[in-house]
This record gives structure tokens, C-alpha cells and sequence, in this order.
């Protein structure tokens, strides 16, 4: 039998056990670590959320509607998101209520887009506020 070689993972642990932490303190790495991970989330769901948008509207108007959404609206959205990630029954639920939602704008197509074109244009608005 063959010996298989090394897998990009292997070769990766050993790599990132030479790399040394920035801080001596576990703790502190752990609370640094997080920070990055949660600024970095933050950053990617912002341009996946502009780049969404901002097919239809632009960039800048992307930008503004991203900005405007009000705080329940975030609340809302990590709930769900925290649901969704928590548990398989949570993700089959999250997964069924949006298929749902979408199967039911697509039939309804017009009214559907007058709605979210109205909602749009309110998000917009606030964005310009802030």
C-alpha cells in the first residue's frame, strides 16, 4: 500500500503552531481573535449586502440602504440567523420560511416588487439621514 502524502491541512497545523500570539496571555489572544473574526464577519455580510443591492440601485445607493436599516430590522435578521445556525430543525424551518417567502413574491410578482420598491426607497431615505 502507498503512503499518501501530506493533506493541506496537516501541513497547515504544523505551520500555524510555529506562529507565535500576539499576546503571552491566552485569554487576551481569545478576546483578539474574536474581535477580528466578528469585524471581519461585519465586513464581508456589508459587501454581500451592498453587492445584493447594488445591482439594481448602484453602488452608493447600496451603501445607503445597507446604512439605513433601522435596529429592528438587525435584531431581527441576527435572530433568525442565530436560529438558523443553532440547530438542523432551526435551519430547516429558516430555510422553509424563506423558500416560502420567495415561491410567494414569484407569484405574485407585480404587488411584490411595488412593496419591497416602496421599502427600499424608505430604507434608502433613512440612510441618507444618517
Amino acid at each position: 500500500m502507498a503512503k499518501r502524502g501530506k493533506t493541506v491541512v496537516d501541513g497547515a497545523k504544523g505551520v500555524i503552531a510555529k506562529v507565535p500570539a500576539p499576546s503571552p496571555n491566552p485569554m487576551t489572544n481569545l478576546i483578539i481573535t474574536d474581535i477580528a473574526l466578528r469585524a471581519g464577519g461585519t465586513l464581508l455580510r456589508h459587501t454581500l449586502e451592498r453587492g445584493a443591492v447594488g445591482a439594481k440601485l448602484g453602488a452608493k445607493k447600496a451603501g445607503q440602504v445597507v446604512k439605513g436599516r433601522s435596529m429592528m430590522q438587525t435584531l431581527v435578521g441576527t435572530a433568525v440567523a442565530r436560529i438558523a445556525t443553532r440547530s438542523v430543525p432551526g435551519a430547516i424551518v429558516v430555510g422553509g420560511g424563506l423558500l416560502i417567502k420567495t415561491l410567494v413574491d414569484r407569484k405574485r410578482a407585480k404587488s411584490a416588487q411595488v412593496e419591497g420598491s416602496v421599502a427600499l426607497d424608505e430604507q434608502l431615505e433613512r440612510g441618507k439621514k444618517a
